[in-house]
């Protein structure tokens, strides 16, 4: 039976790699620090299978946790070159990009392979030309193989036993889809080495920096606050103030909790737990006899519109206009809030007509 297990060792496989190629680059002002992150993150995918199995003590992943937190706020981490300078033949002379703070690597190249090495703006442009449309191929690879496992990975059996444990259809298939992916793309793009993908991926890596992660965090911090009773505790003052028997405006009150909380938290997924323990099953599942699946969907659509106005989903607003070298940071934020407002609306009409 296959779990999931093999896709988070297959995730810290990558990330202890990209560490390598980072702490091998002297030419790196920043690559302990670096290098002692994506590393530490690497072997926490590890470490994680035998928290899991109860072999190993949780708290361990939680010193590692504090210890990136305190890397990546004091400034450890991130790409610190101006110029990316190119050493793998074939990469060209490289972009501007990042923090104004050259080191080494923008001012004399390097004969070791950068990490933060890549194509130029004109050679780039040269190789879409090139490819054309090839260039999507290893993209639409990783969601059609994912749908076929996750739809046709449950119905397989060996000898009785199903081939993919329970819940690990979807998990794998997007793991599956991934691999086959890179391997698509080194086959059509003929990049200059086979190790090209892993040092791509580790430059967007640094490019990110530790907003890569911050998915991952809130959504843990939602489950924390649940576990604490903020969902409760917020529930109540709701059902304090929400009119007795109107649905309309418990609609009105699940959605903006749902917007709000992310905007709050950053993530739709960190204030789902909390929104629906307080007002999302009790009230409007329990209390109208609401359609579960209907309302959740929407209440995170509702979230969604949160996530598109606010600054602590980093990944999503900031890391694009620093990726962009926008003038303004909060560029996409001020583009996307007439959207927000409108899709809460029509999400708040969605759920009051369909879902009851």
């Amino acid at each position: 039976m296959i779990t999931s297990e093999w896709l988070y060792w297959l995730i810290g496989a990558f990330f202890i790699a990209v560490a390598v190629l980072i702490v091998t680059d002297t030419s790196h002002a920043k690559r302990l620090g670096n290098a002692a992150f994506w590393g530490i993150l690497g072997v926490s995918f590890f470490y994680g299978t035998f928290v899991a199995a109860k072999t190993a003590p949780s708290w361990v992943l939680g010193i590692a946790v504090l210890v990136m937190v305190a890397l990546a706020g004091l400034g450890f981490t991130g790409t610190t070159s101006r110029t990316r300078v190119a050493s793998i033949p074939g990469a060209g002379t490289g972009a501007e990009a990042g923090p104004a703070e050259p080191t080494a690597a923008a001012t004399k190249p390097s004969a070791s392979t950068s990490v933060l090495a890549t194509t130029s703006p004109d050679e780039r442009a040269a190789f879409a030309t090139r490819f054309g449309n090839k260039l999507f191929i290893p993209a639409l690879v990783v969601p059609v193989v994912a749908v076929l496992v996750a739809t046709l990975g449950p119905l397989v059996s060996i000898g009785g036993t199903p081939l993919l444990a329970e819940g690990s259809a979807t998990l794998t298939g997007l793991g599956i889809g991934s691999v086959l992916a890179v391997v698509v793309a080194v086959f059509v793009l003929r990049p200059p080495g086979i190790a090209t993908p892993i040092r791509e991926g580790g430059r967007l890596l640094q490019a990110i920096g530790w907003a890569a992660l911050l998915p991952q965090m809130l959504s843990t911090l939602g489950i924390v606050f649940t576990q604490a009773g903020v969902g409760d505790a917020v529930g109540t003052i709701i059902k304090s103030i929400l009119p007795g028997g109107s649905l309309i405006a418990a609609v009105v009150v699940y959605c903006l909790g749902m917007a709000l909380f992310t905007i709050i938290m950053g993530n739709a997924f960190a204030a789902f737990p909390i929104m629906t323990a307080a007002i999302g099953w009790p009230v409007l599942v329990q209390g109208f006899d609401g359609n579960p699946a209907a309302i959740f969907a929407i209440g995170m659509l509702a979230g969604f519109c949160g996530t598109l106005v606010t600054p602590m989903a980093a990944n999503f607003n900031l890391v694009p206009a620093a990726l962009l070298e926008m003038r303004d940071k909060y560029g996409p934020i001020k583009a996307q809030i007439p959207t927000a407002a409108i899709l809460l609306v029509v999400n708040m009409g969605v759920m009051y007509l369909v879902a009851f």
